[in-house]
């Protein structure tokens, strides 16, 4: 099939108020993106050092993985100071130094906010447990002992093990949903969520362009501390206490929806910063919808529909699209396969076959799907997951967990920018986690000089998203064909495109409609059939 070659892009999305509609935005996890002071830690003078290339792939913005002040118990979502950065990424001004040269780039900076905890070493914990009476006694979720001394409820941690540690200085025990080590704020007191609210103000006022909400629904809890169901019928694989229950009290409190609001209203006063929610557990479809209603709560919500998914086949694209119809009022949903929570796709659902092209098809369909596009560090390179063994794992998770879960350290290695430099570029010493020998070859230097590389198609699909209004911000229409061919539509009118995708594992016939020309294909093969890991996307002419 012959490709055709597209003109300049139609749309400008830096001008745009909303040009965040559609964007493709870059994650970037600072602990393992480069090391500019040879400790072995990503930071962020490493990352402004490296930003040219997240420029070159033609993405709108990047997202910044935490790096404000922490104990790093949980690798910085446990933070004990949201106003500042820690010292081993750097400082305030190296922080404003990344934005300012991102802006010079083009490029918007999102960073995470960790609003449903803290670390057990913020101030605010430090005087919390003091006592009952102190002024910020109710900032945290504490309760008593039942009569027999155990836990209040039977809340189990995402982490492993109950929510609740007791603690001796008030005679009673505080929730966490995550490590002993990452307390629960209160977010249902007015208090909290005016720091909170002062503390997302401190970074709009050095410049940032938005913020991703980390496990927002976690924010507020049942109140009167309700046990959860237990989940009858014993579906599916439990490694942890928590897959054992329903969490309908521990989290998803109908009050979060307002809070969202505020949040909401701040961004608002800023020229409408861009907010989008991370949402996981098993009623996320409903929450996304419920976080992004109308215009005075969220602009985005993701989940992870594709990031704990064992296989792509075209039924979960399906069950994607049918999610987020586009009704009126609903809101605009981002997508990403990958991230620093869970196993790199490319090893997830590549299943025996070639993983440079099945990373290069599933770039291809990331891009070509409606809703924003989340891109995680080394997706552009075609990054399998790294091997990690086990005297060097880092995550708490995979640690507590092992070998049962493959944990979250194996999508966190460095990130590989020149092959024959120590460490593949990313430090002068031995790093947090090792270079995988696999992600060598990969590396960023080689690449380049690859016209045939998965990161140079990056930024070809990257720039074909830009190029054409259909594919950015157009409907999605699925077309009936038989399986494992995914055959959509994006778009209307003039802008309507084509996609057709083959995720099987054997050349399925299939024939481009008449009147349709190719403008970007993997792996295709002669006309009249599609290859396996085959995709295209054609527009009429």
């Amino acid at each position: 099939m012959t490709v055709e070659t597209l003109s300049k892009p139609s749309i400008d999305p830096a001008h745009d108020r909303d040009w965040w509609r559609g964007a493709v935005i870059y994650q970037i996890y600072p602990r393992s993106f480069a090391d500019s002071n040879g400790d072995g830690v990503g930071d962020l003078p490493g990352v402004t050092a490296h930003l040219e290339h997240v420029a070159s792939l033609g993405v709108d913005a990047i997202w910044l993985s935490p790096f404000f002040t922490s104990p790093m118990k949980d690798f910085g979502y446990d933070v004990s100071n949201y106003e500042d950065v820690d010292p081993i990424f750097g400082t305030l001004a190296d922080f404003d130094r990344l934005v300012e040269k991102s802006h010079a780039l083009g490029l918007k900076v999102i960073i995470d906010q960790v609003f449903s905890h803290t670390s057990d070493q913020h101030p605010w914990f430090k005087a919390s447990r003091q006592d009952r009476t102190n002024p910020k006694a109710d900032w945290y979720v504490w309760a008593d002992a039942k009569p027999d001394g155990s836990p209040p409820s039977n809340w189990q941690s995402v982490f492993g093990g109950p929510s609740w540690t007791w603690d001796a200085r008030r005679r009673q025990y505080y929730l966490h949903n995550f490590l002993s080590a990452q307390p629960d704020l209160n977010v249902h007191s007015p208090q909290v969520q005016d720091a909170l609210v002062a503390a997302s103000r401190f970074w709009l006022e050095r410049g940032v362009d938005g913020f991703r909400f980390d496990a927002i629904n976690f924010a507020m809890h049942d109140q009167a501390l309700t046990d959860n169901p237990p989940i009858l019928g014993g579906e599916g694989k439990r490694t942890r206490p928590f897959d054992f229950q329903h969490h309908f009290h521990n989290q998803s409190h109908d009050d979060i929806p307002a809070f969202l609001t505020r949040l909401r209203q701040l961004g608002e006063s800023y020229g409408g910063r861009f907010m989008v929610a991370e949402v996981g557990g098993e009623r996320a479809d409903s929450e996304m919808k419920l976080y992004t209603q109308g215009p005075d709560r969220l602009h985005s919500a993701y989940g992870f529909l594709y990031l704990y998914a064992e296989t792509l086949a075209p039924a979960l694209i399906r069950q994607g699209a049918a999610l987020w119809p586009g009704g009126e009022g609903q809101g605009w949903p981002s997508w990403t396969f990958s991230n620093h929570d869970a196993p790199r796709a490319v090893s997830r659902w590549a299943r025996g076959r070639d993983p440079k092209a099945f990373a290069e098809m599933s770039l291809l369909l990331l891009v070509s799907l409606r809703g924003n596009v989340f891109l995680y560090q080394g997706e552009e390179l075609g990054l399998p997951q790294a091997q990690v063994p086990y005297d060097r794992l880092r995550d708490p998770e995979a640690i507590a967990n092992w070998p049962e879960t493959l944990g979250r350290d194996g999508a966190r290695t460095p990130m590989p920018w020149v092959a024959v430099a120590a460490h593949a570029g990313f430090s002068k010493v031995e790093p947090w986690l090792p270079v995988d020998p696999a992600h060598i070859d990969l590396a960023v230097d080689r690449q380049e000089r690859d016209a045939d590389s998965t990161l140079n198609l990056t930024r070809r699909v990257v720039a074909l998203r830009r190029r054409l209004p259909g594919l950015r911000t157009g409907d999605m229409t699925l077309v009936d064909a038989p399986e494992p061919l995914l055959v959509f539509m994006r778009g209307q009118g003039a802008d309507q495109v084509l996609c057709a995708f083959n995720l099987g594992f054997e050349a399925a016939d299939w024939a481009l409609p008449d009147g349709w020309r190719v403008v970007e294909g993997v792996n295709l093969g002669e006309q009249g059939a599609l290859p396996p890991m085959a995709g295209l996307v054609a527009r009429r002419g």
